[in-house]
Order: C-alpha cells, then sequence, then structure tokens
C-alpha cells in the first residue's frame, strides 16, 4: 500500500465524485485517501493529513479551484495538483497553470486521459490534455507587440483603471474571481507595481491604456 498514490478528490458533485472515486480507487497504483466538496473543505483537510496529488475541479462552490489551486501550492508545495474542469476555456487554463496545477484534464475526456494526468503530476511531470494543448502553444506568441501585457491582461487593467474590483471585473470578462486576481497579480510583476494603482498610473504614463 506503501507505494500507492494518496489522492485528494476535490470536487461539488457527488455523482461526478462517486464515478472518480470509483475509477480512480480500480487502479493498484491509486488510491483516494480523501474527499472535500469544496475549496475551503479541502485546505482544512490539507491541514491535518498527506496526499501526494490533489485532484481540483475548477467550478468549486465558494473559493473556485484556481484559488484553491494557489493556496495548496502556497501551504503544500510538494502535493501536486491535477485541474479537472468541464470547459476547453483558454483563459481557465493559463489561469490554472499560473496558480500552480501541474495537470489540466478534461472531465469529458476518457478516463485514460485523467489517469495518465494524475500519474505524470505524482511523477513530478506536467500534464495538458491534448484539447488544451492548443491555448499554451498559442499563448507563447500571443502578447501584443510593444506591451508587456497580454491581451486579457490589457482588458483587466483597463477595468482597474476604471475602477472596478474583482468582481465586477470577472463579470465584465466572464471570468472567475481567482482568475481576475491571478491576472492582477501577473499585471504588477509585469509592470514592477506595487499596488492595483500605480499599476494603472505606470500603464498610462507607457501609453498601454
Amino acid at each position: 500500500m506503501t507505494d500507492q498514490t494518496r489522492i485528494l478528490l476535490v470536487e461539488d458533485h457527488v455523482f461526478t465524485r462517486d464515478g472518480l472515486r470509483t475509477t480512480l480507487n480500480l487502479q493498484p497504483d491509486l488510491h483516494v485517501t480523501l474527499e472535500a466538496r469544496s475549496g475551503e473543505e479541502a485546505l482544512e483537510l490539507l491541514a491535518h493529513h498527506t496526499v501526494d496529488v490533489a485532484v481540483v475541479d475548477i467550478g468549486l462552490p465558494g473559493i473556485d479551484g484556481i484559488e484553491t489551486a494557489a493556496q495548496i501550492k502556497r501551504q503544500w508545495p510538494e502535493t501536486r495538483i491535477v485541474m479537472l474542469t468541464a470547459h476547453n476555456l483558454r483563459e481557465e487554463v493559463f489561469a490554472s497553470l499560473a496558480s500552480g496545477a501541474d495537470a489540466y484534464c478534461l472531465k469529458s475526456d476518457k478516463p485514460a486521459l485523467l489517469l495518465l494526468g494524475i500519474r505524470s503530476a505524482a511523477a513530478g511531470s506536467a500534464y495538458l490534455d491534448p484539447q488544451v494543448a492548443h491555448h499554451v502553444l498559442g499563448g507563447v506568441r500571443a502578447p501584443e507587440a510593444g506591451s508587456p501585457l497580454t491581451p486579457r491582461e490589457l482588458d483587466v487593467l483597463r477595468l482597474i483603471a476604471d475602477g472596478q474590483g474583482n468582481k465586477e471585473i470577472a463579470a465584465a470578462l466572464d471570468v472567475s474571481v481567482g482568475t481576475v486576481k491571478l491576472h492582477v497579480q501577473e499585471i504588477l510583476v509585469k509592470l514592477q507595481a506595487s499596488d492595483r494603482t500605480q499599476a494603472a498610473v505606470k500603464a498610462l504614463r507607457q501609453g498601454l491604456l
């Protein structure tokens, strides 16, 4: 039993969670040792238990999967994270990778691909579902010429300059609050700004807005 990969399953839908648990526990090298219905519950469990891999649904109630993954990586950096989603959305892919996720898998894919993602993450490798890999490849050459910010980061910055908070920005761009927070962090780093206001001022002075 000691050579089994210990898994924390974070999924709020009971039927999906049951199906995932059954699929994973049928594998001799994998074992679901902990289950959580929310990001908050997952963090509470990890404060008292150790796992090798956390399989996190991106669309959790409360703090979403992206923020949950970021907090896990900050507090327990040795825990590998597999992000699980029903959507093939470019913003979610990049936000998940920025949060520290080691693998990104689609719920709609064959179970074999999820197993591959979990085993890759457990082994210390990265894994991207083949259907979403093109987002990353495209993102490598996507930034606007003459600007250190990506088009979506510029969208976020414009709304910051308009005085919008994270919740308002998330609603305007149809993304999660966790995604907005990660965009803001990237903006602050790229513009070498200490806060949102300074970032907006620097962007205006550089002609980015």
